[in-house]
């Protein structure tokens, strides 16, 4: 009897085991999507707000009048930075790619000061720039205005795309992934069904009964939601080191959101799968039992 007893409980920890693996290796997948989406996000604002506006400024501008002109754009909600590069510093930049100095043989710098403004990424769009170049040509200190409309509408298609395909993913993993561990979960209940049976029988309650099963479902989700957390930060680190840049996109809101978003899916699903589970069983008559 002893070893029958040993052998039951080694069968039920090699099935414990497994449905932690096998869970941990669905949050996995499932947290990709969650950081990739939360991801995407920021870098689509953060591609957004490198696009930048040129204000070209007249030649009777003076550099006081310049900064009194960056500082009022400064404070409109479409300005994320103003960088104002002056006649000189234009002048320097142009000589350094060119090679050559225009103003000998000109006589004259050519080139104008001007405002460089990133914009919010809520505003990087066509229709917002067109009256936000309206507005910024009635100024008098401003003589032109030029802006990339072509590559700013091909940005922002692109990132249509990339966060509809990774929904659609989400969307399909999330219900993938239920299945699978609702698959896993229900086998692991199932070699125990006849003693959901005879609980049934004594008088015990369903709640009762379905107790111990949600516990330990819900324990085995807190595992693997660890394990998951650990090799995602373990990839998000590896990244981290070849990329140091990433953490212009990949911020602690995006950590953390994923981290949560492990945790809540880990103890939703095997809890709900277990809950479903337990009740097929318990729906179900002896004959019934045997026959599966």
């Amino acid at each position: 009897m002893s070893k029958r007893k040993k052998r039951t409980r080694n069968r039920r920890g090699v099935q414990v085991i497994t449905l932690c693996i096998s869970t941990t290796m669905v949050l996995v997948l499932l947290g990709m999507v969650v950081f990739f989406v939360l991801s995407a996000r920021n870098l689509s604002a953060h591609m957004k707000e490198n696009l930048t506006v040129t204000v070209m400024l007249k030649d009777s501008v003076t550099v006081n009048d310049a900064r009194l002109l960056c500082r009022d754009l400064y404070h409109r909600p479409y300005s994320h930075n103003i960088d104002y590069i002056s006649k000189e510093q234009a002048q320097r930049e142009q000589i350094k790619e060119l090679g050559s100095d225009p103003t000998d043989f000109l006589g004259f710098n050519p080139f104008p000061a001007t405002l460089e403004i990133q914009l919010a990424s809520d505003y990087a769009n066509s229709d917002s720039l067109k009256w936000i170049a309206r507005e910024i040509k009635k100024d008098a200190r401003v003589s032109d205005l030029s802006y990339m409309e072509d590559l700013m509408d091909k940005v922002n298609a692109n990132l249509s795309r990339i966060s509809i395909v990774l929904l659609v993913l989400a969307v399909l993993l999330t219900f993938v992934s239920f299945s699978l561990i609702s698959n896993t979960v229900r086998l692991s209940i199932y070699a125990r069904r006849f003693l959901i049976h005879t609980m049934k029988l004594v008088g015990a309650s369903w709640s009762f009964i379905r107790r111990p099963f949600l516990q330990q479902a819900i324990g085995i989700g807190v595992v693997a939601a660890l394990l998951a957390n650990m090799v995602l930060g373990g990839g998000v680190y590896g990244l981290y080191l070849t990329q140091p840049g990433l953490l212009d996109i990949v911020t602690w809101d995006v950590l953390v959101i994923t981290v949560a978003s492990v945790f809540v899916f880990g103890i939703l699903i095997t809890a709900f799968c277990a809950w479903l589970a337990v009740n097929k069983f318990l729906r179900m008559t002896a004959s019934e039992l045997y026959k599966i």
